[in-house]
């Protein structure tokens, strides 16, 4: 059975939605986002998500933080995109042009800023919209480099932005490696980022 995710029927600007999420109860540990007005929720992931996430961090973190490029983010980071779309990517990299372009920046508020890289784990529940409305929500706001990282097909499908576009992508098996553009120094293969049980 595949997790199970729910959009509303109303419509809602980014205001609205910044409003509704400050107001949900401190134990509710579902994520929301907000796309083409509607409001999404995502139960929390199931395995093996969130090790996959945190082995990615790790590595962007590593290449970032020393070379003081941008800053990463995980996804529990909003970012309010001038599609007038509010996201929660798995994993993101800021470089520091767009971060200082976009300031100031106010504690507990979503980011106003387009994230040069994202990078989202697929599940279930969330691979076709990834690989289609979020795709293009993500095009249009400016992404430059769109990973979508698939634990179950192992594999890796990047895309680039073309013109406001992005191309046809290319698709990675597990050990192939892929350099980031947009972040110089990441290079990783999936089969780095999947736990294998003894």
């Amino acid at each position: 059975m595949s997790e199970p995710f729910f959009e509303s029927i109303t419509t809602m600007d980014q205001a609205s939605f910044a409003d509704w999420v400050e107001s949900r109860p401190a134990h509710d540990d579902h994520h929301y986002e907000l796309l083409n007005r509607r409001v999404v929720m995502m139960p929390p992931a199931g395995w093996p998500h969130g090790n996959v996430e945190g082995r990615l961090l790790r590595r962007m973190g590593n290449v970032a933080e020393p070379s003081g490029s941008g800053l990463v983010f995980g996804s529990s980071q909003g970012f309010e995109l001038p599609t007038g779309d509010t996201v929660e990517p798995d994993a993101s990299f800021v470089s520091m042009t767009r971060w200082r372009a976009a300031a100031p920046h106010v504690p507990g508020k979503f980011l106003r800023l387009v994230p040069d890289l994202v990078l989202e784990i697929l599940s279930q529940s969330t691979a076709v919209r990834d690989r289609g409305e979020k795709k293009a929500i993500y095009a249009a706001a400016g992404v430059r480099e769109y990973c979508l990282v698939d634990p179950r097909a192992r594999t890796l499908t990047v895309f680039a932005i073309e013109l406001a576009r992005f191309d046809a992508g290319r698709m990675l098996g597990e050990h192939e490696l892929w350099e980031s553009h947009t972040l110089p120094g990441l290079s990783l293969c999936l089969a780095d980022l999947l736990f294998e049980a003894m």
